[in-house]
């Protein structure tokens, strides 16, 4: 008897299946596999206990790009011990082309199909007088008489045999040649095909970095947790003597007589008014300007961080998300839902600094850290193919040229430039952000159609094909203040989206790049923030992996934007604990790559 996959091998090849070509998959432990090319010479299904042992052997033999209906697969196979290198992930090209959030099989067929959401059937219960289904088609066929998929075969129905497996893998690889066809109706179909694999190998990311989890130590965690808020409560009533004593530290600067409940803003915002100090809120970055007038203000933001370690990242969150195995865990997505920014649960997107402090790398492995720099505006010289601000980008610190090209000192200049991305109007920097437009007139006006795109809400495209939901305006406010401020807002939040969006893009091209070619050198990727990597490595190749994130950055940045007319920079060092890392530095570790 041959090894278990090698038969499946044969098909796939004598079907003329090679490297890279796309081959739908589904699988479900102790029932089996199917497999479906998308050209239709070949589909098979296969009753076996372990699936993921024929998707190895496939996998290392051939390398197909894998056909998933989502992530979920390939975190199925993950916790099997396999982990494919490619894929075609259907949920979120669908969230690329379509927009949005939701991309469960029902939905993502319907809008291929050009069928109506609101005609998607539900399950329903079973009917003892109805017919069972039989006058509703064959319940083995997926699709209904009306197109729609069988709502019985998404609640788990599609994996009940393994014949059911291989119509799930074939119908997979259909959405995948309807979902091309989609692409290359886009513009420019080279680069949104390119967007869907990259996006597609980002889900992949995301399953590894949720399983593999970050490396924590968690004695040196319950350290810094103890020092905001005393060490771990043994009983409800010891929690809230520690409450107390919080509270009585900010209270003890208050009037005398004065009692308040510094969980609520507007008992904090009078608060604030008997001591002197007048505020339209309580935000944290409005109190630190006034952080001298008072100390009252002072012990309130001391306060506020002890509050969220105890109430959002205390013992209870370690006891959560912290394994046995010293790592840290929460759930990644490939994107929001919005501009296409990665996202994740745990507290691992908004860990506080102090927290950074516990993640340390195992023994025998460092960290090579990378945070690109100032991403945004370099973006933005590249989507709108603004050669002045592309020039610009050639320096290790580009808002040293803007300045000078402005006339004015580098803080204002990038002030100036991230308002013009962000739709500030008002405020310092406002004379700077008028010369912008005379200096970089081809960057403002493509911010400003974007704008203008977002007031009338019309939906945007982002430079790699996602599609920006911005909602149908209500006619009957148009003219009311209410109405003016709405679409002041959403073309804010159009102009960007489009920068944001294609920075999204970029981001996670290169993460997958890193994690591709990052392999050879035992190379993991535990950690994606914002513009930031963080990858944990052998001790002796970290040299190589800190070169090798920046040979990515080049080789994303012009597969991306292929006329090299911008350059793209990061900071990269190698650290035992993510805090010894320098927040902010920008520019590249060595000015001498390009």
């Amino acid at each position: 008897m041959g090894e278990p996959g090698a038969d499946v091998v044969e098909e796939l090849c004598r079907a003329g299946v090679v490297r890279g070509d796309l081959v739908g998959l589904a699988v479900a432990p102790r029932v089996g596999l199917g497999m479906a090319t998308t050209t239709g010479k070949m589909s098979v299904a296969r009753g076996i206990e372990d699936p993921s042992v024929v998707v190895r052997f496939v996998e290392e033999a051939l390398r197909p790009r894998w056909v998933l209906w989502s992530n979920d697969t390939a975190a199925t196979l993950l916790r099997a011990g396999v982990r494919i290198a490619t894929c075609w992930d259907v949920a979120g090209v669908h969230r690329l082309l379509f927009g949005g959030w939701r991309a469960d099989p029902a939905r993502v067929w319907a809008q291929l199909q050009h069928l109506a959401l609101g005609t998607i059937p539900t399950a329903a219960p079973a009917d003892l007088f109805g017919d069972d289904g039989r006058g509703d088609g064959d319940p083995d066929d997926p699709i209904r008489p009306d197109g729609h998929l069988r709502p019985e075969w998404l609640d788990r129905g599609w994996c009940a045999t393994p014949e059911r497996l291989r119509r799930w893998a074939e119908l997979a690889a259909r959405v995948a040649v309807l979902q091309q066809a989609r692409l290359k109706e886009l513009g420019d179909g080279p680069r949104v095909a390119s967007t869907a694999r990259s996006e597609s190998a980002a889900e992949l990311l995301c399953v590894e970095m949720s399983v593999d989890g970050l490396p924590m130590d968690r004695a040196v965690a319950e350290g810094i947790i103890a020092g905001f808020v005393g060490r771990r409560p043994r009983t409800e009533a010891e929690a809230a003597n520690q409450r107390a004593r919080r509270d009585a530290e900010v209270l003890r600067h208050a009037p005398v007589g004065v009692e308040v409940d510094l969980r609520s803003p507007g008992q904090v915002k009078s608060l604030l008014s008997r001591i002197g100090v007048e505020v339209p809120d309580t935000r944290a970055w409005r109190l630190r300007t006034l952080r001298d007038t008072h100390p009252l203000i002072e012990a309130l933001l001391v306060w506020r961080k002890a509050e969220r370690v105890a109430t959002t990242f205390g013992y209870g969150w370690l006891d959560e998300h912290l394994g046995a195995d010293g790592r840290l865990r929460g759930v990644w997505t490939g994107s929001d839902g919005a501009a296409g920014r990665m996202t994740a649960s745990g507290g691992l997107h908004n860990m506080p600094a102090e927290m950074r402090g516990a993640v340390v790398a195992e023994p025998g492995h460092v960290f090579v850290r990378a945070d690109l720099g100032q991403i945004e505006p370099r973006v933005l010289a590249a989507i709108s193919r603004d050669e002045q601000l592309a020039r610009a980008t050639l320096e290790d610190d580009m808002y040293a040229p803007v300045a000078a090209q402005l006339g004015v000192d580098r803080a204002t200049a990038k002030v100036a430039m991230l308002g013009a991305m962000y739709g500030q109007t008002t405020g310092h920097g406002l004379q700077a952000l008028r010369r912008l437009e005379a200096a970089y007139p081809v960057a403002m006006r493509y911010l400003e159609d974007a704008a203008r795109s977002g007031q009338a809400g019309r939906d945007l495209r982002t430079y790699g094909g996602r599609l920006i939901i911005l909602g149908p305006v209500n006619g009957a406010e148009v003219g009311t203040r209410e109405a003016r401020g709405a679409a002041a807002a959403r073309g804010r939040y159009g102009r960007n989206a489009l920068v944001q969006g294609a920075a999204a893009e970029l981001f996670k091209l290169w993460a997958v790049t890193v994690r591709a070619r990052g392999t050879r050198l035992a190379a993991r990727i535990v950690l994606c923030l914002h513009d930031e990597l963080l990858v944990h490595v052998p001790i002796e190749h970290s040299d190589a992996v800190a070169r090798l994130l920046d040979d990515c950055l080049q080789e994303a940045g012009h597969r991306w934007a292929p006329d090299d007319s911008v350059r793209f920079v990061a900071d990269i060092g190698v650290f035992e604990r993510w805090s010894d890392a320098k927040q902010g530095v920008h520019p590249n570790r060595d000015p001498d790559i390009s």
